[in-house]
């Protein structure tokens, strides 16, 4: 579909300039840096630019040198009359690297809408406007106004900020990391993150897909085409905009609307995309994946020459849910053969401080040998007797052959910089510290449980969603938006179980409803107004006989006027006391890049206190439900511990997967919560105590 787009024939520059320092000049130059790329400049004033005939405008150009790709670098108010023009010329693929547009505000936003309208009109792709263009390694295109060309490798770049473009560029160039593509999104008017994944899945020379992300185009595709293409190439992403100050500044920099953190760390999980919380990190862990083979399991063994260095390396290993591996008896045997008997023999590997580097290739030989090893970070501090180059050759002589993963931290400044420049040679990472090592090994063996994991589909139940559309329509149709208790007949539609309960208006419709139901009782006020009814009163419990009841509703209904003297209140709900169980909340609320973002944890009063709750993205499957109960922190408390009975968590687990379809089959629910969900000891059900949602105006 791009194919033209990044390897084409000839290249138009609308807005090529003579004078140095101008964007359309830099475009210009780094374009000519490809001898088999035939360049057309596009300046009304000028006949040539750099020994290079130019037109006045696209329109003259003839149809024998009609280009595969045009650049625009012209100023905003001009840009849709040069895509225009494109679309007349034939032209299929356009970059505007111009800025001006819907990061500037109003006018610029007209702008873009009439550039996306004419790429529509002439089927054109066009990737910006306000970025810095794209590179590509294999063709040898730099149709880009960085400063300098990548050099030819294996990791696929997108990015939504052309600084982040250069920085990476530039930090590339210094130690020798090359890439394949580098693209620049700017504001993702027509091509965004999602047409470069599938663009990346299928490109021979991508085996690592990086990007920087202020926010996704279209959440619900990103994560289906990332499932697909994780299975084959890791994707690493840094996201931006995770505090509401960052948010902030992403809708200023590039217009787009950032989602809440909880729904990006759900939706990239369930994509299987591995998140990166810094750029440092992004980077670090693309480099691992460049070179290094995944590993099969998560045991690691640690070879160092300096004790600390390995003490500090093994905790960041727990800390990171590694394991430090047990080696065979033979291991420790071979180790003891050639390394002093002052070394350590386990993992962690002491080879002490004077270790040559035919002790270091020892200790690697031995330990790479060993079943129980999986992955191995080398550990080097610049003792003044320590060969650091010469170990440096040596290890990435290993490193190149090895089918396990091998990564390095040769610690330190001036004294390991020839090592490190020996190791970069090779093209192999040295990471500063040992926590960044340790943390780009976790992020391959992540992948490699990524690669490795069932993708199973989210079953479709029959429901009544009949009786669930007639009571959204009514309420849509009276104007209602808040609706609470007086509502659990939509969960009974989807087969949800709910507590016995009436409605009572006035006093004694609830004496009477109590002694219809019978005792004990739980008293609810009912009102659109009130969301947290313990705040305000709003709750009674264990109520016994009619005394009970009458001064419960009295006394909160003088409570509730208290509290909240403007909220309307339609009466109360008499529910059947329910003991013995665990209250848990269901909730969802609907985010505006991906859609119904499904909430798991304890319920009750505490849930916004204790904040432990798990998160994804509707419709979920199976597997993605019990992974949201069982990785809240109070787990334990709902499947038992010191000799209580486990919560029934299978009801829990089909409970969450009827509040999915129900939120992903009505998309006016925007907020949604079961809260509490009372769950009974295992084999006994779960039971809807309470209910809220909010509709769509």
């Amino acid at each position: 579909m791009l194919e033209k787009m990044f390897n084409p024939n000839i290249v138009a520059v609308i807005g090529a300039s003579r004078t140095k320092g101008k964007v359309g000049r830099a475009v210009l130059e780094n374009l000519m840096q490809n001898s088999d790329l035939k360049i057309i400049p596009i300046n009304p004033n000028v006949d040539e630019i750099l020994g290079i005939p130019c037109y006045h405008n696209i329109m003259d150009v003839p149809d024998d040198q009609k280009a595969d790709l045009a650049v625009i670098v012209v100023p905003a108010r001009m840009v849709p009359t040069s895509v225009g023009e494109c679309g007349k010329a034939g032209i299929k693929n356009i970059i505007v690297i111009s800025a001006g547009f819907k990061e500037a505000g109003v006018e610029g936003a007209r702008f873009e809408r009439e550039c996306v309208s004419l790429c529509d009109q002439y089927g054109m792709k066009m990737i910006g406007p306000n970025c810095l263009g794209i590179i590509d390694t294999a063709s040898g295109l730099n149709a880009s106004f960085a400063a300098n060309m990548a050099y030819e490798g294996n990791i696929a770049m997108m990015s939504q900020s052309g600084a982040i473009c250069t920085v990476t560029l530039d930090w590339a160039e210094r130690i020798g990391v090359g890439f394949s593509k580098f693209i620049s999104l700017g504001n993702k008017a027509v091509l965004a993150e999602n047409d470069f994944l599938e663009l990346f899945e299928n490109d021979p020379s991508t085996a690592v897909i990086a990007a920087y992300l202020e926010g996704v185009k279209d959440g619900p595709q990103f994560i289906k085409i990332a499932q697909r293409v994780s299975k084959s190439k890791p994707i690493i992403i840094v996201k931006s905009g995770r505090t509401s100050v960052g948010s902030r500044a992403v809708s200023s920099h590039t217009g787009t609307l950032a989602g809440s953190d909880a729904a990006y760390n759900a939706a990239f999980k369930q994509a299987g995309i591995i998140r990166a919380d810094s750029l440092e990190e992004m980077l670090d862990y693309s480099r691992a994946f460049s070179v290094c083979p995944l590993p099969e399991g998560r045991n690691i063994a640690i070879i160092t020459n300096a004790g600390g260095l390995g003490i500090l390396t093994a905790d960041a290993c727990y800390n990171s849910g590694l394991s430090i591996a047990s080696f065979e008896e033979a291991t420790v045997e071979k180790l003891r053969e050639k390394l002093p008997p002052a070394a350590n023999f386990y993992d962690p590997v002491d080879v002490l401080g004077d270790a040559s580097a035919d002790l270091y290739v020892h200790a690697l030989d031995s330990v790479l040998e060993d079943i129980n090893v999986n992955g191995i970070i080398v550990l080097l501090s610049p003792q003044s007797m320590a060969d650091v180059p010469g170990i440096a050759e040596k290890v990435a002589e290993k490193i190149k052959q090895s089918k396990k993963p091998i990564l390095c931290n040769f610690a330190g400044g001036n004294r390991i910089a020839a090592g490190e420049e020996v190791l970069n040679s090779y093209g192999i990472p040295n990471y500063s510290s040992s926590e960044r090592a340790v943390a780009s090994m976790n992020a391959l063996c992540n992948y490699q449980s990524i690669k490795n994991r069932k993708q199973d589909q989210p079953e479709i139940q029959d429901f009544d969603t009949k009786f669930a559309r007639s009571f959204i329509d009514g309420a849509a149709s009276q104007k209602r938006r808040t609706h609470g208790l007086e509502s659990m007949d939509i969960l009974k539609a989807y087969d949800i179980p709910v507590v016995d309960s009436r409605i009572a208006k006035t006093l004694p419709e609830a004496i009477n409803a109590a002694e219809d139901m019978g005792y004990p009782v739980v008293m609810k006020i009912l009102s659109p107004d009130i969301s947290h009814k313990t705040d305000v009163g709003g709750i009674r419990l264990n109520l016994k006989h009619s005394d009970d009841i009458e001064r419960a509703y009295n006394s909160m209904m003088s409570d509730v006027r208290h509290y909240m003297p403007d909220a309307t209140v339609t009466g109360v709900q008499l529910q059947q006391m329910i003991s013995g169980g665990k209250e848990v909340i269901i909730g969802m609320d609907r985010d505006p890049q991906f859609g119904p973002l499904l909430m798991f944890g304890l319920g009750g009063t505490y849930v916004e206190f204790l904040k432990d709750v798990s998160f994804a993205v509707a419709p979920i499957t199976v597997a993605e439900a019990k992974h949201m109960v069982s990785s809240i922190k109070t787990y334990p408390l709902i499947a038992g511990v010191r000799g209580e009975a486990s919560s029934d968590i299978d009801s829990i687990i089909k409970t969450l997967l009827k509040v999915s379809q129900l939120v992903t089959d009505f998309p006016e629910i925007l907020e949604f919560e079961i809260n509490p969900l009372m769950v009974m000891p295992e084999g006994e059900g779960c039971v809807a105590m309470d209910i809220r949602f909010t509709l769509d105006s």
